[in-house]
């Protein structure tokens, strides 16, 4: 595999895979709760279900599979020391999970006490994760554009966390803060500093690597995240200045640079040496043309303001946003990950490289497929969903089935892994 990586440092699989397998599941949540909700739910981003929903798929979806990410390809790719990786797995993954239903319960059914409930949880959760994580990544003598996008999206994950604390607390016990300001902040962070940072980070490394492209261009992986923070800082600005304002000057640079990263991704996967496509680059793509498509809605709310007025308008961006770029990126990732992994510690149990089965063997390509066929579906059908709320039970179903397609694919990987393991036991 890549010469860069040390293979030697690699957790137990079972630290990365708790987080992975349960992942999809609350992506199926999201889909069940839309056709529980019915033809209102995404009317407007302020309803009790479109939070839910997104919480759902932020916290319990992405934040999950990026957390058991980390724990892997820290060590593996930079190089960095987590401290006890299982245990602080095992602590970390159970409280995240609580943490989140009860978040999404009291959005939901508008009950303060599983609001409060849910911040000492996800302050002890991911101060863990931080203070673990950070430790490790700023110990570590490696050096490259990836590590510094990891640090710093390891500082917009605590930004995020302290930012949603804070509005947790402010809405179950009515403190006096600007709330829709403070919420645009913390979406912000959420999606920027933490989940964007991460991907692209990450992405300067597995592109090239899983999907034989060339290397990012040196003079964009020094400039994207250095300009992403700049952006963000300025965008935290408008809890202080005027936003009508100030929110376009900010929005349409970082837009730009939005759309050069999606354009360059793009660029490097259609000149990559091996042209065949299989279903983990093809899910990039689908990130990446969710992301130019964001970044033209984005510019589209921001001159048409009698469009940006209609509170649809701002749905169908989060649909773009976490559905179509967040959940088609890490989807593809885990597909390569987890094939991987099963071949490094089947490899690691000493048997002959002959009795290890190949990384194809692991996830059944037409599965891959299929599964991402359908989620392009719910992806559309989502979007139509957002101006034809009559498709939003059809679109909930989508979205469940694949999410659960995933989970599917994602367990009968480990099922397997865990077969050839005891039959490399066996003839050991």
């Amino acid at each position: 595999m890549h010469a860069s990586l040390s293979f030697d440092q690699a957790p137990p699989i079972s630290v990365p895979y708790r987080f992975f397998l349960v992942a999809p599941w609350f992506g199926a949540t999201a889909g069940i709760l839309l056709v529980w909700a019915g033809a209102d739910a995404l009317g407007s981003r302020w309803t009790p279900e479109a939070l839910a929903l997104t919480h759902l798929i932020a916290l319990g979806f992405m934040l999950q599979a990026m957390c058991g990410a980390l724990f892997q390809f820290i060590p593996v790719a930079v190089g960095g020391n987590v401290w006890r990786p299982r245990l602080v797995a095992n602590t970390v993954q159970p409280l995240l999970l609580l943490a989140t239903l009860l978040l999404v319960a009291g959005l939901l059914f508008g009950r303060p006490v599983l609001l409060s409930a849910a911040v000492p949880l996800f302050l002890l959760a991911i101060g863990g994760f931080v203070t673990v994580v950070a430790l490790a990544l700023w110990q570590t003598p490696a050096t490259g554009m990836t590590l510094w996008a990891m640090r710093m999206a390891i500082a917009g994950l605590a930004i995020t966390v302290l930012l949603g604390s804070l509005l947790a607390e402010a809405l179950a016990h009515g403190f006096a803060v600007p709330i829709v300001d403070l919420t645009n902040v913390h979406l912000g962070w959420g999606l920027g500093g933490w989940a964007l940072m991460l991907l692209a980070g990450v992405s300067y490394h597995v592109v090239p690597m899983f999907q034989l492209t060339r290397p990012y261009p040196s003079w964009f992986t020094r400039s994207f995240g250095l300009l992403l923070l700049g952006f963000l800082l300025a965008w935290s600005s408008r809890l202080l200045l005027d936003d009508a304002l100030w929110s376009p000057l900010i929005a349409y640079p970082l837009l730009l640079i939005l759309s050069a990263y999606a354009g360059t991704t793009l660029w490097l996967q259609y000149t990559r040496r091996r042209k065949i496509h299989d279903a983990t680059s093809l899910y990039f793509r689908v990130a990446m043309l969710s992301m130019l498509a964001f970044a033209v809605s984005g510019t589209v709310y921001f001159l048409r303001p009698e469009l940006g007025a209609d509170p649809r308008f701002v749905v169908w961006l989060g649909v773009l946003a976490l559905v179509g770029v967040f959940v088609s990126a890490i989807t593809g990732m885990m597909y390569k990950i987890v094939p991987f992994l099963n071949w490094l510690h089947l490899q690691r149990l000493g048997a002959p490289i002959s009795a290890v089965p190949n990384m194809k063997k692991m996830i059944p390509a037409d599965a891959m497929t299929g599964q991402l066929r359908l989620h392009v579906l719910a992806v559309l059908m989502l979007l139509t969903a957002v101006w034809q709320p009559g498709l939003i039970r059809p679109a909930g179903l989508a979205l469940a089935a694949s999410f659960v397609w995933l989970g599917c694919n994602l367990a009968g990987a480990v099922r397997r892994y865990q077969g050839f393991r005891d039959q490399i036991r066996a003839a050991a």
